[in-house]
């Protein structure tokens, strides 16, 4: 006697891929819109699931289809199915920095704590002035 092939009804999500840092696991958001029972107003609801990817395939950004399965571990109930749309993630590694702009932010700093130097003085010497009765005239009309 064969055995025919059991057609399995298999739930599927469509998400994107918000973490990958584990090994052979994704986290993927899915979101969901609905209505409100009473008010009527639209809801958006977004759910992380923790697939199993075993290819490491997935990265984050990624557009993917994930289908329930058996545990594969405490939380890992659903897998990878396709990775619909890669997006790319740029690498943000430079060699080295351009002069000229290292030049100017060393400049910009000492330009501020110059700045933060002489309002600090002028604020004190002023309040040094009014505090002797050497003041501005307001100073000496308020007394």
């Amino acid at each position: 006697m064969v055995q025919a092939e059991r057609q399995v009804n298999r739930k599927r999500r469509t998400g994107t891929v918000v973490s990958s840092t584990n090994d052979k696991t994704v986290i993927v958001a899915v979101s969901r819109a609905t209505r409100h029972r009473l008010y009527r107003k639209v809801i958006r609801q977004t759910k992380r699931y923790a697939v199993h990817d075993p290819d490491n395939r997935a990265t984050v950004g990624d557009l993917v289809t994930i289908e329930e399965s058996r545990p594969v571990s405490k939380t890992k109930r659903w897998r990878l199915v396709d990775v619909m749309t890669e997006r790319d993630v740029a690498e943000v590694a430079p060699t080295s920095l351009d002069e000229a702009l290292v030049d100017e932010m060393q400049r910009t700093a000492a330009r501020a704590a110059a700045e933060a130097g002489e309002t600090g003085g002028a604020g004190a010497d002023a309040a040094a002035r009014t505090a002797a009765g050497d003041g501005d005239e307001e100073g000496e009309a308020e007394a």
